[in-house]
């Protein structure tokens, strides 16, 4: 009895939105990797630069196309800096979880008053309440952990604000 080998081929055309999102995620991934590279002198705090490609892409495309930007980004980063599945990656995915639910929460706010920085504010705040609350449950479980809200909470206003600018910029000049 011969056994014949079987070939399955599968064919994927990708569609423009795919071809897209994985765009921009990458350019996200990237950021990231840069911001790897510059030295932060407390552990957590991090302009979160690839945040400026979500809020382009929740303004231009619409929420469910941030969401995968930022879910990519975050894996993406994950692999390419060593760090899937480590605690770091998980307290990058409860950040970008909780920002991503604050963001659809905001998003159905009027433009007219609320831009792109009033969104990156809410998103990094979101983001360090999420980070606080999963390394107070899981990393560090102890009540000492609120004296860095203030610090965690002055970095998210600046970074949130510098942030909001650059994308609002990025996206004027369309």
């Amino acid at each position: 009895m011969n056994s014949t080998a079987s070939v399955t081929e599968i064919r994927i055309k990708p569609s423009l939105d795919d071809v897209r999102i994985a765009r921009y995620a990458a350019l996200a991934i990237a950021l990231s990797v840069l911001e790897a590279g510059i030295p932060s002198p407390i552990p957590g705090i991090k302009p979160g630069l690839a945040n400026i490609i979500t809020l382009i892409a929740l303004w231009r495309f619409g929420w469910r196309d941030a969401a995968w930007i930022s879910m990519l980004r975050i894996i993406g980063s994950g692999i390419v800096l060593g760090g899937f599945l480590s605690p770091g990656f998980a307290m990058s995915l409860m950040g970008g979880l909780s920002s991503l639910l604050a963001l659809a929460a905001v998003n159905h706010l009027p433009r007219r008053w609320f831009g792109p920085v009033s969104h990156s504010l809410v998103a990094a705040f979101a983001h360090m309440a999420g980070q606080l609350l999963l390394a107070r449950l899981w990393l560090i479980p102890h009540n000492g952990i609120i004296h860095l809200v203030p610090l965690f909470a002055a970095a998210a206003l600046v970074f949130g604000v510098v942030n909001g600018v650059i994308a609002a910029k990025l996206l004027a000049r369309e």
